[in-house]
């Protein structure tokens, strides 16, 4: 997504709260036993080691957490003291109680540590995340796609059939409203975290790759088992989404660094765009400032490089080395809409992009193959990236295609009984869809053609090759789908077909103010924008996401969870804090 300089201030605010006082994992955290995390006590000044004591359920903490305090005098060069252990764990489940005392310093937090059945009670897990995903989304992708005569829908999505439901409330450690990194990662970690960190608890570290670590899911199964993970966006892979599997750091814009983190865990699938972070400095079109060559060091581990929907379909056909890697745009992947009809965006110029049911068809083809199982992510990310500059015919195509992809898992798990799938949004947008827009109705004010309650009548999208998809989403009779929160802007109440829609530009004064470009269409309504003027584009909302899954351990997703209980379903069915796994992490 888009950041206006609100969100990038409050990522560069984090290192100056010099005086904070905290205690990492916090209070109230829920810890899969054995997994491994950074335990880190931030002082509010400077104290001796030696006047500062910490113990847990009254025990030596460096005893139950199985490692050794480092002690920093001066963290980061400031005036306060900090302890930490790197890649502690605790073995045993049950309620634990921290308690620190340095000087006239005390902090007191609270953990619940939770094991796992012995035996997995799913092979597989298909983890399949609509970034952004919201109701009017779904609504909207399933009129467009299926139609909706007298009142009842023509057709059904694939994921409304998806038996199990659950709302998941999507709040960060640092406040109600998310992002991606925060929410993805918490489903992948079991651990709340801030907006715009992955995999970390944020801290006053003012490095942003050292802020206590909280293990991933993949990192805890590439540990632990013999199973496989696989990875697939249309985003850059290393996005927040994607990069929430396996990555560590407080900002989510250190997309090279991320690098390192995949290669240390190494999916044996990996499936998207970005390119450019792959490639060294020295190669055009890169975005590293290094001369690290991950193309050729993935290669000489064994995987398969694709480029092109061809290839990827050549390799996962034939490759037998069970690892492959697909790099099909430097940086996102053209949408559904663009790639598949259009042929706008930068299609002329990557012309051979497979969309995410093809990726995800090849990754399926390559990690079903581990007797073992596999844990994947499908992320169908530019539901989120079309939703923010208001272009909602790009989002609900797309969120046909991410359906498709829910239909593609379905259809595995028809012969693969013991996969569990859950498909899920990361958190919403404010979006409604109120009724249609009628280019029949007299007059040359749009606004005027703007129909609710009965005057909305029915969409007359049409879907004559039977492809799921809408022949046109520039029909005569469409959605008439707004934003509740939006910067200004020229309302065209018209789809973009030209090129994805741009809202709003900066002025000379770094403010920005609705695009010109548009400010001509016939009946373009220009709207005072709700948010501050550094937003150029639509923000999340604060609602609850709808979680929806079907096979073994589903029936755990019920009423509201928070997204970290998101993992702890994932663990169990795993079996991934029984007591052989908890004993090999405590080596």
């Amino acid at each position: 997504m888009k950041y206006g300089l609100l969100a990038i201030l409050a990522v560069m605010a984090v290192p100056g709260v010099a005086q904070a006082q905290a205690v990492y994992p916090i209070d109230r955290a829920t810890i899969l036993s054995g997994a491994k995390f950074d335990f880190k006590i931030e002082l509010p000044k400077i104290i001796a080691q030696k006047d500062i004591k910490v113990t847990i359920n009254g025990e030596d903490a460096e005893k139950i957490l199985g490692g050794s305090f480092s002690y920093i005098e001066k963290e980061d060069g400031g005036d306060a003291s900090s302890l930490i252990i790197r890649s502690a764990a605790i073995a045993n489940a049950g309620d634990y109680v921290v308690d620190v005392r340095a000087g006239d310093f005390s902090k007191t937090v609270k953990w619940s540590v939770f094991g796992t059945p012995a035996q997995k009670q799913a092979k597989n897990i298909i983890f399949l995340l609509g970034d952004g995903l919201s109701v009017a989304h779904r609504t909207g992708a399933r009129i467009m796609s299926k139609g909706n005569v007298e009142g009842k829908a023509s057709g059904r999505l694939a994921m409304d059939d998806l038996p199990a439901m659950a709302f998941i409330g999507t709040a960060s450690t640092d406040s109600i409203a998310a992002d991606s990194a925060n929410t993805m990662s918490a489903y992948m970690t079991g651990h709340k975290s801030a907006v715009n960190a992955l995999g970390v608890y944020a801290s006053r570290a003012k490095n942003t790759l050292e802020h206590p670590k909280q293990e991933t899911i993949a990192e805890i199964v590439r540990r632990n088992t013999k199973m496989s993970i696989g990875v697939v966006s249309g985003s850059e892979l290393q996005d927040a989404t994607p990069a929430a599997v396996v990555g560590h750091t407080r900002r989510r814009a250190d997309k090279a660094e991320l690098m390192a983190d995949f290669f240390n865990v190494k999916p044996e699938v990996l499936l998207g765009g970005g390119s450019a972070y792959f490639l060294p400095k020295t190669t055009a079109g890169s975005k590293r400032k290094d001369d690290i060559d991950y193309v050729t060091k993935f290669r000489e581990a064994g995987y398969v490089v694709a480029t092109s929907d061809e290839e990827l379909a050549k390799a996962a056909r034939e490759t037998n080395t069970g690892k492959l890697l697909g790099l099909f745009h430097p940086g996102n992947m053209d949408v559904t809409l663009d790639r598949k009809f259009l042929k706008k965006g930068t299609v002329g110029k990557f012309p051979n992009q497979p969309g995410t049911v093809e990726m995800m068809q090849a990754a399926l083809n390559v990690l079903s193959r581990n007797a073992e199982g596999f844990f994947l992510m499908v992320e169908g990310a530019s539901i989120d990236k079309m939703s923010h500059p208001l272009d909602w015919e790009r989002a609900l195509v797309d969120t046909i295609e991410f359906d498709k992809a829910v239909a593609e898992a379905q259809a595995f798990a028809k012969t693969h009984p013991d996969t569990l799938i859950i498909v899920t949004g990361d958190h919403t947008h404010g979006v409604s869809i109120i009724g249609t827009i009628d280019d029949s109705k007299p007059g040359e004010e749009m606004r005027e053609k703007v129909g609710t309650y009965a005057e909305a009548g029915f969409p007359n999208y049409a879907d004559s090759d039977g492809d799921g998809y809408p022949d046109r989403v520039d029909v005569s009779r469409r959605l008439a789908v707004f934003a509740n929160n939006f910067p200004d802007y020229y309302e065209t109440f018209r789809p973009k077909l030209d090129e994805p829609f741009v809202p709003a530009v900066q002025n000379e004064k770094k403010q920005y103010v609705a695009n010109e470009a548009y400010k001509n269409v016939p009946g373009a309504v220009l709207r005072i924008g709700n948010l501050p003027k550094d937003a150029d584009t639509g923000v999340h909302a604060v609602d609850d996401v709808i979680l929806q899954a079907q096979g073994p351990g589903s029936e755990r997703f019920r009423g509201y969870l928070e997204n970290t209980d998101v993992f702890r379903v994932m663990a169990e069915v795993l079996a991934l804090g029984s007591g052989s796994l908890v004993q090999k992490a405590q080596k």
